[in-house]
C-alpha cells in the first residue's frame, strides 16, 4: 500500500533570512533618503539664487544728484566717443601686441564704461536728502554743523552728506565716516570726541542748520 505524500506548504524563513532581508530594506531606504536629500537642498538653493538683492538705497543732495547726472552724460556722450576713436586710431597702427596706444584705450575705455554703470546705479537707487530744515533739533544727513573744540575754542563747520557726495577737503564729510557718525542725531550744546591728527579731542555742537 502506498504511502501518503505529505502537503508541502510554504517554507517558513529562517531568521538568518528575514533579518537580512530587514538590513537590506533598511540600506535600500537610507541610499534613497540621501539621494532625496541632495535634491532638495538644490532647489532651496536655486530658490534663494533667484530671490531678488534688495540694493540700499544712496543718500544724495539735489545738487549732487545734478552733478552725477551731469558726469553721466559727459561719459556716455563725450568721453565714450572719444575713446571709441582712439581705439580705432590704435588699431590702425598695426601690431596689437606691442601697442601702448592701444592699451591706454583699452584701459580708458574699462575705466569710462566701469564709471557709467556705477553712476547709473548710483541715480536709480538715490534718495534725495533735504537741505535746510525748520526746527531742527539733531543732526541729520544734509544738515550744515559748526563745532567748537574745546581746547582751544577753534570753530570747524562741517556739511553731512552720504558717501557719493564725501568730499572732506570741502568740508563734506560722509554719514558712514567716524566724524559724520559721532555727531549724527545729536543736539546742540551736547558735546562729542572726536578722533584728530594728535589723538582725540572734546567738541561742543554750536549750530545746526
Amino acid at each position: 500500500m502506498a504511502k501518503k505524500a505529505k502537503k508541502s506548504g510554504p517554507k517558513k524563513k529562517s531568521a538568518v533570512s528575514e533579518k537580512k532581508s530587514k538590513v537590506e530594506k533598511t540600506s535600500a531606504k537610507k541610499s534613497q533618503s540621501s539621494t532625496q536629500k541632495p535634491v532638495k537642498e538644490t532647489r532651496k538653493m536655486t530658490k534663494a539664487a533667484q530671490l531678488p538683492v534688495k540694493q540700499e538705497e544712496i543718500l544724495i543732495t539735489k545738487e549732487g544728484l545734478e552733478a552725477i547726472k551731469v558726469e553721466l552724460d559727459n561719459l556716455k556722450n563725450v568721453r565714450r566717443k572719444e575713446v571709441a576713436q582712439r581705439l580705432k586710431e590704435a588699431i590702425s597702427y598695426g601690431d596689437l601686441s606691442e601697442n601702448a596706444e592701444y592699451e591706454e584705450a583699452r584701459n580708458e575705455q574699462a575705466f569710462v564704461e566701469g564709471r557709467i554703470l556705477v553712476l547709473d546705479q548710483q541715480i536709480k537707487h538715490a534718495k534725495i536728502i533735504s537741505g535746510t530744515k525748520k526746527h531742527v533739533k539733531v543732526i541729520q544727513v544734509g544738515h550744515t554743523v559748526v563745532l567748537r573744540n574745546k581746547a582751544n575754542s577753534q570753530k570747524e563747520q562741517y556739511i553731512i552728506v552720504g558717501s557719493t557726495e564725501a568730499d572732506p577737503l570741502k568740508g563734506k564729510i560722509s554719514n558712514e565716516s567716524p566724524v559724520g557718525k559721532s555727531i549724527l542725531g545729536k543736539g546742540i550744546g551736547e558735546k562729542v570726541t572726536l578722533a584728530v591728527p594728535e589723538g582725540r579731542a572734546s567738541y561742543e555742537i554750536l549750530k545746526i542748520d
